[in-house]
């Protein structure tokens, strides 16, 4: 008798295994009202208050999650409303114009002769697009030298509908910044951010009015950090990021999932004109830099050494039978330069500048460029396997040519 309960009761569980696999194979959501919460009621509450309580407002008003919590960290990837919602207001849409001269037969003396005077020639005028970030509430504007350099007039766009005249405070052409200023107070100036803590892989937004579409916000990532070697600017040390960046984008705000600015968008890599993923910003550690100088004396003042660097190669190593392969080759001197007068000859490589180190050319022009000229700098190079130190007092770097 025993035997057969225990045969029934082993056949009905195998038959009620076998169900239940049937079930939570084919028809899952069947189960789900029977599905049992982890952890205590005590634990989630727990949870819930440490949550609610990372995510309380900071000083800029900005609600974030803490990043230290994972959960908190995974809530944040379904939106990033706050973020564009703090910054949008900053962004504006920057127009320049220029008049053109049109030519006619009037540039001709022959054709003049013989047709007279041209009727109906007149000056073309020619509108350019870019965008631009509003760096304070009194009114100064940040954007790109190229977006602001050819026009005759300026004017911003507010997110508000307003348009104002703006005229040009100054511009870095080595950096490609300019600022702009509006005679407007209690401006939704944006909130800087810090660059120096980004790391690849962080999101972030870029904001501006593309091809005059409107403004757009696209998303993407960090792809790199420290982008040089790419021949868009004199001085280079940008943020690489796959958010769409497209024509009328510069000047615009690249912002950190906070909504603070981290960069201000500047170039892409494209062979069509369109975005492929491969923009750039300049970071917000050289904006504020350039834009402190800007306001203060209308012009930025970079270090100049005086000197023609070469980049050390796998063969010059071997050609030099050097036993490192960092600095940089001082190839020439210029006469009477910073570095001349310190006693820096050809043949010496380059090692640091103040005690950073100097890896390649463009490194090593950043770094000069933000000394301050005038001061005095301790640069060490190696000469005929030696180390010398030398004390350089910095010069200011001659403008561009136009």
């Amino acid at each position: 008798m025993l035997r057969r309960l225990w045969l029934v009761f082993a056949q009905a569980t195998t038959v009620g295994l076998a169900l239940l696999f049937v079930v939570s194979t084919l028809r899952p959501h069947w189960l789900g009202r029977f599905s049992v919460a982890t952890g205590s009621p005590t634990s989630l509450q727990a949870r819930a208050a440490v949550t609610a309580a990372a995510a309380a407002p900071n000083s800029t008003g900005v609600r974030q999650i803490s990043i230290e919590d994972p959960v908190s960290r995974q809530s944040a990837q379904g939106s990033y409303a706050d973020a564009a919602k703090q910054a949008m207001p900053s962004v504006v849409s920057v127009y320049t114009s220029k008049q053109l001269k049109r030519t006619g037969t009037g540039e001709d003396p022959l054709l003049r002769q013989f047709f007279g005077e041209p009727n109906g020639l007149e000056p073309q005028r020619v509108i350019s697009l870019g965008s631009g970030v509003i760096a304070s509430s009194d009114g100064y504007v940040l954007t790109n030298n190229h977006v602001v350099q050819a026009g005759d007039e300026i004017a911003v766009a507010l997110t508000d509908g307003r348009r104002l005249p703006a005229r040009l405070v100054g511009a870095d052409p080595d950096t490609d910044l300019a600022v702009l200023k509006v005679d407007l107070q209690n401006l939704p100036a944006i909130t800087f951010g810090r660059s120096e803590s980004l790391k690849v892989g962080d999101v972030v937004l870029a904001i501006g009015n593309p091809f005059d579409v409107g403004q757009t916000v696209t998303m993407g990532i960090v792809s790199a950090l420290g982008r040089t070697n790419l021949g868009i600017n004199t001085l280079e040390n940008f943020i690489q990021t796959d958010a769409a960046i497209n024509q009328g984008n510069s000047g615009g705000a690249l912002v950190d999932s906070s909504g603070l600015l981290i960069g201000i968008n500047t170039a892409i890599f494209s062979r069509s004109g369109g975005s492929v993923g491969i923009g750039f910003a300049i970071p917000t550690s050289i904006v504020i830099h350039v834009m402190d100088q800007i306001v203060h004396t209308g012009r930025v003042h970079h270090g100049f050494f005086g000197i023609e660097p070469y980049d050390i190669t796998p063969e010059l190593v071997d050609a030099m039978k050097l036993n490192r392969n960092d600095g940089v080759v001082v190839n020439g001197v210029l006469r009477n330069a910073p570095a001349g007068r310190a006693g820096m000859e050809p043949g010496d490589i380059l090692l640091t500048i103040n005690g950073s180190a100097v890896t390649d050319s463009r490194s090593m022009l950043n770094l000069i460029a933000q000394l301050e000229p005038g001061t005095s700098v301790a640069v060490k190079v190696l000469r005929e396997a030696r180390e010398v130190q030398l004390s350089i007092t910095v010069g200011e770097r001659p403008p561009p040519p136009r």
